[in-house]
């Protein structure tokens, strides 16, 4: 949305939610963009982003199954004497 500085300073808290909502407010000053309106993503710090990590991690592991191993695993289709069923 493109609006001129002097009509935005009456609709500021209008734009303002209009941005956090996603739309993009562009102020014109005589027809030229001069300044853009848009939300503040909020940053993620690193320590946040760590725990994230920690828990996602720690589900993984606990899902792990041993399972029967692969060396073995194609039997079914040999009979005792080791020829194909």
């Amino acid at each position: 949305m493109r609006i001129s500085v002097t009509d935005a300073k009456g609709q500021l808290t209008d734009l303002v939610r209009r941005a956090e909502a996603g739309d993009e407010i562009i102020l014109t000053r005589h027809g030229h963009a001069a300044a853009r309106l848009v939300a503040i993503r909020p940053a993620v710090d690193a320590a946040s982003r760590r725990a994230v990590l920690a828990s996602v991690r720690a589900a993984v592991s606990a899902k792990v199954d041993a399972g029967s191993g692969a060396a073995r695993s194609q039997d079914f289709l040999y009979d005792e004497d080791g020829l194909p069923e």
